[in-house]
């Protein structure tokens, strides 16, 4: 009966998440706060709709350990190494720093010392489970200030265990033995050396000999275990289950595997960590709230800006720009999980009371309920930051990079945002053409490397117009956003798009699902690389069938040419945004130019025959900025012309191969 009890309580939990979470996304909140929620209901203070909450919180466990298990894999070592310096000044300077307002603010108001930094060290963590869903469900994790979040975090889960073992000399009676203390972190540094060593050397030969067993079954708990086995490793050293989860994952990222460990472990992931959140919620007691509700807002409020500043503060002084800093400090403004379980230790030695330890409670869990909100909000919160001028001048070392040299004249220039491979390469090019060029790059240590090369390099963030300024951009002629960061690239494109409305703007994304909104934003040229990889994969399955290459090259353009056409929404006539936005349901708009390769160049649409061999029919043609709503047959096409073709989505690909395919049908 228990089993079927644990079984009745899950099926539960899941109806009502599925209700809420649906109400949430209607109104475009964040499912997170929707699985908060949810736990609330379900909860003993709520309708008390689950039985065995022991139990629950047994599966919500292992969906936290997962969470970082997937993190961790979808991290690399090299980023991890990346982060060093977040890791190193950001992380203690945001622990310490929140410690010591906390302290300070408790001894003002009464409290003693050592209580008041046992509320210190309870409120510098942050939620882990939280902050790193809100940022993968916004595609920031590899952002800079999602690298600066993860560094500290990473961080406050090492500062858990000191903290821990700190907790019983803070309580009134006290206890001695400094040196149990030091044996203690000795066992967990050696522990957690062993199992890095081990998982280093043993992993990757282990999951060689599993992957030729060919067994998809195996392989899956192969992955598992190992997750969980290093998890429960490192929590046996006094270490967060998190963080050996975390370990894992970074461990697999580096072998040949761990795309196919990630694609097996995200589904199981995605159901336990819902488990998460909703156990979380259910500690919330509505009568705490009707109780002490002034009491309960001011300190919602004190450690939503108290936090604030610390986390911004901490990532500026790791040299991070002011933007990334206001969006990592909004990020990690709430309490952590791992805050309940000191809070626990607390009420055992009597450091907290029960009535002290209930408010705590309610105070963390709506913190970490509004904090999705906050993070979709932050956006804003960072322009407006930006815009208080005074700021720049309190981190004048945050915009751009010192030079000696006196700034030069640039006109008709290319401005490149981002160093890496593909800003690189472009340097290059620009460089043998003699075309005159400069870089923004927020890597410090790749400015300092770069400038004795003599590359026009500078440090600054794009999306502060003040930088952009600098580099001239009212007299520049091309922008290209060569970052990984899709957040701040459709801040710089909006941005750019301002400051210089003549600007012929390039932006590279990951994800076709971006193009829409970038194309709004002010972008010319769009480069997705989901799209480019797709032309690649083509091109290496027929060369493994020994295509001719020429034929494989021709395949490849037309691909390319097709799927280019079909994305220029940006070139699409004013009529076609009213039949897009009307109620056709069952037929697309989409837009095709003519270049001079076409075939149509020079044919009439009577010539052509568009809708008799395509199914799709020529709406609109756009010359020279002119619209002509269904135009004659007989017009004859030109370079630059732009068709708009109304039909099935089918039809229209039809049609575009046909107007952009210079292959006979």
């Amino acid at each position: 009966m228990e089993n079927i009890s644990v079984l009745r309580d899950i099926i539960i939990i899941f109806t009502v998440s599925i209700g809420v979470v649906f109400l949430f996304q209607k109104l475009h909140f964040p499912s997170i706060a929707g699985f908060l929620v949810a736990g609330t209901l379900v909860g003993p203070y709520g309708l008390n709709l689950i039985s065995d909450r022991e139990q629950v919180q047994v599966l919500a466990e292992v969906g936290v350990i997962l969470l970082l298990f997937t993190i961790g894999l979808e991290f690399s070592l090299a980023q991890l190494k990346s982060t060093k310096s977040l890791f190193l000044i950001a992380g203690p300077a945001q622990v310490f720093g929140v410690l010591l307002l906390i302290m300070l603010g408790g001894i003002a108001f009464g409290l003693s010392l050592k209580s008041a930094i046992f509320w210190g060290m309870l409120l510098s963590l942050s939620s882990t489970a939280i902050v790193l869903k809100a940022l993968a469900e916004r595609r920031e994790n590899e952002t800079l200030h999602g690298r600066s979040a993860i560094g500290i975090l990473i961080f406050q889960d090492l500062a858990v265990v000191p903290m821990m073992l700190m907790t019983p000399f803070l309580s009134e009676d006290g206890v001695e033995g400094m040196s149990q203390i030091f044996w203690t972190l000795v066992q967990s540094l050696a522990l957690v050396t062993t199992v890095v060593i081990a998982a280093r050397y043993f992993v990757p030969k282990l999951l060689a000999h599993i992957v030729r067993t060919r067994s998809r079954e195996l392989f899956l708990l192969t992955v598992v275990v190992l997750g969980l086995g290093t998890a429960w490793l490192t929590s046996l050293a006094g270490l967060s289950l998190a963080l050996g989860a975390f370990i894992a994952g970074l461990l697999i990222s580096e072998s040949e595997y761990s795309h196919q460990a990630l694609a097996e472990v995200l589904p199981f992931r995605d159901s336990f960590n819902s488990l998460f959140f909703v156990s979380i919620g259910m500690l919330l007691d509505p009568r705490v709230l009707l109780d002490h509700p002034l009491l309960i807002l001011a300190m919602v409020v004190t450690v939503f800006i108290g936090k604030f500043l610390a986390g911004a503060g901490a990532v500026l002084t790791a040299g991070v720009p002011l933007r990334s800093g206001v969006l990592a400090g909004v990020a990690l403004a709430q309490v952590g999980e791992f805050s309940f379980i000191l809070a626990q230790e607390g009420l055992k030695e009597g450091i907290l009371y029960r009535d002290t330890y209930n408010v705590f409670l309610a105070v963390s869990v709506i913190t970490m309920i509004v904090t999705p909100f906050f993070i979709q909000w932050s956006p804003r919160i960072a322009r407006r930051t930006e815009a208080i001028q005074r700021l720049h001048q309190w981190f004048p070392g945050r915009i751009t990079h010192r030079s000696e040299a006196p700034q030069r004249k640039l006109k008709d220039h290319v401005i490149i945002v981002g160093y890496g491979l593909n800003g690189r390469n472009l340097s290059k090019v620009l460089g043998e053409f003699e075309l005159p060029y400069v870089v923004l790059e927020l890597r410090g240590e790749v400015v300092q490397m770069e400038l004795g090369t003599g590359v026009p390099i500078q440090y600054g963030d794009a999306t502060n117009p003040v930088v952009l300024r600098q580099v001239q951009i009212e007299n520049a002629k091309v922008l290209v956003v060569a970052t990984s960061d899709p957040f701040g690239a459709r801040h710089i494109v909006q941005l750019a798009r301002e400051l210089n409305p003549t600007l012929h703007i390039v932006v590279r994304t990951r994800y076709l699902k971006e193009l829409e909104e970038l194309r709004q934003l002010g972008a010319n040229e769009i480069i997705p690389e989901e799209f480019e990889t797709s032309i690649e994969i083509s091109t290496l399955v027929l060369q493994t069938y020994k295509m001719p290459k020429q034929m494989i090259i021709e395949k490849a353009e037309q691909i390319r040419r097709e799927g280019y056409a079909l994305l220029r929404r940006g070139e699409l006539p004013e009529m076609a945004h009213h039949l897009r936005a009307g109620t056709l349901v069952d037929v697309e708009i989409e837009t095709c130019r003519v270049d001079d390769d076409s075939p149509a160049l020079g044919k009439s649409l009577d010539e052509l025959r568009i809708r008799q061999r395509t199914g799709a029919s020529v709406v609109a043609l756009m010359r020279d900025g002119v619209t002509q709503s269904n135009p004659p047959k007989k017009s004859v096409l030109e370079i630059g012309d732009v068709l708009a073709l109304l039909g099935t989505s089918d039809d229209i690909r039809k049609a575009i191969g046909l107007l952009v395919d210079s292959r006979p049908e």
